[in-house]
């Protein structure tokens, strides 16, 4: 692994390496001295063209606790904001002597030509409704250690599929690793392209849920939207959202995931959001980890 641009660039064996060494990387957590020498005298940049808050800060804490030097640098009160490009400011980390870059960017692809540009490597944090590899990886890693598999599990992802990186990255990555994945939206937030993605597709959530493992939530992305994608609000959440009624009807061991941002009363319920079974503050917690062994991967080990 030169570089992490998408979850489709793994093979299983890569994707599992970067799962069991985030679960040696876990148990720093658990020490009083949580920094591990491995990345002393390595730079990572964290280049963020969009707002963040668990992506940005679970990088730097990764970063930090493996004793690289962090530079974090947004576009607002840059030169980006006086118009300079992607390329020139590529060129400029280059020149710095970055090993690492971080980059979330509002384009899809961007990570991808930033990987051209510069000779250390370019970590995909999220580019435009692309992929969100990292996302996808701490979401698996939850989901064995919840679960204690990955192969044969049934996925069901559900919301807004249409503009969402971390539904394609989580559909590649489940599909690697041997997950069953089905896509739940309404028809006019799924994809045009979805039929050549690994996955099944259904428009009808309460006909998945009873078979479904695991049920990952979408938010809806409404600063993305620029046309009416469905009549209300309240009619999203009655067809879409995971209330207390629909989840009475999953299976006793199933669990909730979500990205985040949760957005509750529209796809979950208060209630659904702070049950044992949803494990959003997990995966808060198990991106650290898996971030440490993504930057220990490809800018310190062997």
């Amino acid at each position: 692994m030169r570089h992490l641009l998408s979850t489709g660039d793994l093979s299983r064996d890569e994707a599992l390496l970067v799962l069991d060494t985030a679960a040696e990387l876990a148990q720093v957590s658990g020490r009083s001295v949580k920094k591990l020498p491995t990345l002393r005298g390595r730079t990572v940049v964290n280049l963020f063209y969009e707002d963040s808050t668990r992506t940005r800060t679970s990088f730097e804490l990764a970063a930090k606790r493996l004793s690289a030097d962090v530079v974090n640098f947004s576009a607002k009160g840059s030169s980006v904001s006086k118009g300079e490009s992607l390329k020139d400011t590529a060129l400029t980390l280059q020149a710095m002597g970055a090993d690492g870059v971080v980059v979330r960017h509002s384009a899809s692809g961007a990570a991808h030509r930033l990987a051209e540009w510069v000779d250390g490597a370019v970590l995909n944090a999220g580019d435009g409704t692309h992929e969100h590899p990292t996302q996808a990886l701490l979401d698996v890693f939850t989901m064995r250690e919840r679960l204690g598999r990955l192969d044969g599990l049934r996925v069901a992802i559900v919301g807004d599929v249409l503009h969402s990186r971390v539904a394609r990255s989580n559909v590649l990555l489940l599909h690697t690793l041997g997950a069953e994945v089905t896509l739940v939206a309404p028809p006019t937030l799924v994809p045009v392209s979805v039929h050549t993605w690994p996955c099944a597709v259904s428009y009808d959530l309460d006909a998945v849920l009873p078979k479904s493992d695991v049920v990952m939530l979408l938010r809806v992305q409404a600063e993305r939207m620029h046309d009416a994608f469905f009549p209300t609000a309240r009619e999203y959440s009655r067809r879409y959202g995971l209330d207390r009624e629909r989840f009475a009807r999953m299976q006793d061991d199933a669990i909730v995931m979500h990205p985040g941002p949760m957005v509750r009363g529209m796809e979950i319920s208060a209630e659904v959001a702070d049950s044992a079974r949803t494990t959003v503050n997990e995966q808060v917690a198990n991106g650290v980890s898996v971030r440490m062994a993504v930057l220990y991967l490809l800018l310190g080990g062997s």
